[in-house]
């Protein structure tokens, strides 16, 4: 049988991910294929709940960086964003769900991973460059799955309260999560949540103060976010399990500022961030050797992105100023049926649909005007299978084959204070790929993988005016990435487990703006067009060592490396990911109460570009080399109760990883779990 994890490279703790947690909500996990349920990530990584406590990883920008391929960027520019990369593959590459169910922001999915809470979360699931066919569109590079909480006990629970400092002890936030819940033969219950509240962050000691940042407590970097899961569920025999979920999210955030572009600044903040899902999740045993799984859901997204005169927040008058609101909803699900056709073959169908329904205006002042609602209107819909042959009882050949669509209906938009209708256009893709398990011992494991995914283009990407700066291009069509890569799992001895991996991106028809001269009066504007290619390529390698029973130590460490080719932009450089990438660290009981964690992360200069209007022509150069080392401490008060204290950056480095924007100084979290 397929091991619950075929090659979870990078996990912290020997053998943490081929354990289920006992807190694990299974309907939301991805499980790629098995024979049986345990189908797990082909050449992904899973972290687990209490290694995000452990590592002081409160969002899930931060928990990436544990693991090997991944990394945290930003976005930088006006917007400010945290990012995360897979193997050099950006937000737009890589899908995010919650519990498998998709969060997708369909005007152009520039999703902040800042916003997304951890602390009640019981693992994060990252497939990376091998993303199941069954999965649904999208995800080239990777996707990415927050998995919730289930009760396991007839009443259980937890509270977190914790404070973060800055290096000179002021207070810069406070964050409370917990849940409370229960299970019966046949019913379960629990409501979780989690709420941080940010009102600054510092700069490092050594920052020298500029015209847009004098240093100390970072201008603009306020932020306030909460999460409220509720789930119920039914489980009338065994194999069976029928949940109803709902996921409230809200958040709100300021956008700290270039510190040195004084021309082109732009004073932006989001009053509010909100999504909410309510989904009906189902597990149904429908005879001995077959299986019906389905998500149902209806997704909301709301957003406000207001924009101000002047750095202090407080008028809008000017051209510049305005108010811009989405009010986006989804619906749809995916159903998957699972059949083990002969003791050595198991065979899954899947069906995915989904409408977006986006709906935007603006209000500016100057001119006063407020803009009628504008709506575009799209379906998304899949069909795909997956095999599964197993050749006796060490091989199995995994291979799937899907066919996505798109179809738009309605695309308005606000021009020159008249409503237009855009083109209405409709896309269609093949995706295919395959994989090959072997585990040639008990203790070893080694696979090679190809696949084939496509990715359609927002409607960002299809019909934004960029403020004027670039016109529409309904007919786009879907980027390819052609992923492949050979990996291997073992143990070197019963107390040493290493991984890694080896891969190869081919990225085709990328989706990039290119320069258009459209003569007087209106001179050259960007249009996306499907001409960019691409190779991106590295190495994975992790190791854990538990070197006596109170003293374990592990890392990972990945090398990669990006050719992307833009035919208009001889000097472009793919920017926002570092060539080297390490993570270190040991854990050590020190004593019977106390447990010691320290931990180093490093990476290498990325490049960046100059985004300052003073500087031109624009330059890429590299930026962002850091060593950032960390120590947290554990006290075990009782078995109910435990303390933790931790400290990130205590070199207080100063660094950035995009142009204009500095990163955290030294800071410090203390954090209180009671348990019940």
């Amino acid at each position: 049988m397929l091991f619950r994890s075929v090659l979870l490279a990078g996990t912290l703790l020997a053998g943490a991910a081929h354990a289920q947690a006992d807190d694990v909500y299974s309907l939301g996990e991805v499980r790629i294929t098995a024979r049986g349920s345990d189908g797990g990530l082909i050449g992904g990584s899973v972290i687990k709940g209490e290694d995000l406590r452990k590592f002081d990883k409160i969002s899930v920008d931060q928990a990436l960086d544990l693991i090997p391929g991944a990394s945290a960027g930003n976005s930088g520019g006006s917007r400010n964003e945290r990012l995360v990369f897979i193997r050099g593959f950006d937000r737009f590459q890589t899908t995010l769900s919650i519990d498998g169910v998709r969060v997708f922001l369909p005007a152009d999915n520039r999703i902040d991973f800042a916003r997304f809470l951890t602390a009640d979360l019981s693992e994060v699931q990252v497939s990376k460059g091998y993303v199941s066919v069954l999965d649904g569109p999208g995800g080239i590079g990777g996707a990415i799955n927050l998995v919730t909480r289930t009760p396991q006990a007839p009443f259980e629970g937890e509270v977190r309260l914790s404070a973060g400092f800055d290096a000179d002890g002021s207070l810069n936030n406070n964050a409370i999560s917990g849940r409370v819940g229960g299970r019966t033969e046949h019913f379960y219950a629990q409501l979780s949540g989690a709420r941080n509240e940010r009102n600054h962050w510092a700069l490092p000691d050594s920052y020298r103060p500029t015209t847009l940042e004098n240093g100390g407590y970072r201008d603009h970097s306020d932020s306030e976010d909460w999460r409220v899961n509720a789930k119920v569920g039914f489980t009338p025999r065994e194999g069976d399990d029928y949940s109803l979920t709902f996921t409230r999210q809200e958040g709100s955030k300021n956008a700290p500022f270039h510190v040195t572009d004084t021309a082109s600044t732009r004073y932006w903040t989001w009053p509010y961030w909100n999504i909410d899902s309510l989904a009906l999740l189902t597990r149904t045993q429908i005879a001995e050797h077959a299986w019906l799984k389905t998500r149902f859901y209806r997704n909301t997204f709301e957003n406000g992105l207001f924009s101000y005169d002047n750095a202090r927040q407080n008028t809008q008058t000017l051209g510049r100023a305005f108010r811009s609101y989405y009010d986006d909803v989804a619906y749809g699900g995916n159903v998957e049926l699972g059949v083990q056709l002969t003791p050595s073959n198991t065979l899954k169908a899947a069906a995915f649909y989904r409408r977006d329904e986006h709906v935007e205006w603006q209000q500016t002042y100057a001119p006063a005007l407020v803009e009628p609602r504008q709506t575009t209107t799209e379906d998304t819909t899949s069909i795909a299978l997956e095999d599964t042959q197993s050749f006796g009882k060490d091989v199995d050949l995994v291979v799937g084959v899907s066919r996505d669509h798109r179809d738009l209906s309605m695309a308005q938009d606000f021009n020159t204070n008249v409503l237009v209708a855009y083109p209405l256009t409709s896309d269609s893709a093949w995706n295919g790929q395959a994989a090959l398990v072997w585990r040639p011992t008990d203790t070893a494991q080694l696979h090679a993988s190809v696949s084939s995914r496509t990715r359609f283009p927002t409607l960002f990407e299809r019909f934004s005016s960029r403020f004027g700066t670039a016109i529409p291009n309904p007919n786009i069509k879907a980027e390819r990435a052609v992923n492949y890569e050979v990996g291997a799992r073992g143990n070197v001895t019963p107390f040493i487990t290493v991984e890694g991996a080896v891969f190869y991106s081919d990225v085709r028809d990328a989706l990039i703006a290119i320069p258009v001269a459209l003569g007087a009066p209106f001179g050259t504007v960007s249009q996306t067009r499907n001409v960019g290619d691409g190779e991106y390529y590295g190495a994975e390698a992790s190791v854990t060592a538990r070197v006596t029973p109170k003293l374990t130590l592990g890392g990972n460490y990945t090398w990669l490396h990006r050719d992307f080719t833009d035919p208009t932009n001889a000097t472009f450089r793919p920017q926002g990911v570092p060539t080297h990438k390490l993570f270190a660290y040991a854990d050590w009981q020190v004593a019977e109460r106390l447990t010691l964690t320290p931990s180093v992360e490093a990476a290498s200069k990325r490049w960046t570009v100059t985004s300052s209007s003073l500087i031109t022509p624009v330059r890429y150069y590299r930026t962002g080399a850091y060593v950032l080392a960390a120590l947290t401490a554990r006290v075990q008060v009782t078995p109910k109760i435990d303390v933790q204290v931790s400290a990130r950056n205590l070199l207080d480095q100063k660094y950035q990883l995009v142009d204009g924007f500095p990163e955290e100084g030294r800071n410090f979290r203390a954090d209180l779990r009671v348990k019940f």
